[in-house]
């Protein structure tokens, strides 16, 4: 299960008894928001696409969607999304759960400028139900981003 995989990626870390479950779905930005009692801009969104390269995992604001023109000059191409079914192989978590931690070998995690107007966020945990509570820099150094992108509309 890819929460465990979670748990014990944050495990070596000590902050394993970080990652929380809900009862309910946190599987989209406003479930999650109300799960936690937060705004939703907070939840930390990941999306993932396909390069002709590489898996790319963006992590944005929950209150952010990605604008075609930006990421087409960050990345050199049109932003594809990965199909529902190709998500859990090519990420190593399923839809709802995908975050940037404990992923497959390969894929690269970009953090979105959206997220530096807040403390803390709340990125997913591998589950259609968990989360983890991180600063930013913390989300920098565990989330293993290559780089700061701004590819989101304002």
């Amino acid at each position: 299960m890819s929460i465990e995989k979670v748990r014990a990626y944050f495990r070596q870390y000590g902050m394993e008894d970080r990652v929380m479950e809900k009862e309910h779905s946190s599987a989209t930005v406003e479930a999650a928001a109300e799960a936690i009692g937060c705004e939703p801009a907070r939840i930390a969104k990941t999306l993932s696409f396909q390069t002709p390269e590489h898996v790319v995992l963006v992590v944005t604001a929950g209150d952010r969607k990605v604008d075609n023109k930006k990421y087409r000059q960050q990345f050199g191409c049109k932003a594809k999304m990965l199909k529902f079914e190709e998500v859990e192989a090519l990420v190593g978590h399923a839809v709802g759960g995908v975050c940037p931690f404990a992923v497959n070998d390969g894929v690269q995690v970009y953090l979105d400028e959206s997220l530096r107007r807040f403390e803390t966020v709340f990125p997913a945990a591998g589950s259609g139900n968990s989360m983890i509570e991180l600063t930013i820099p913390e989300l920098e150094q565990y989330g293993r981003s290559l780089a700061w992108v701004d590819v989101c509309k304002e």
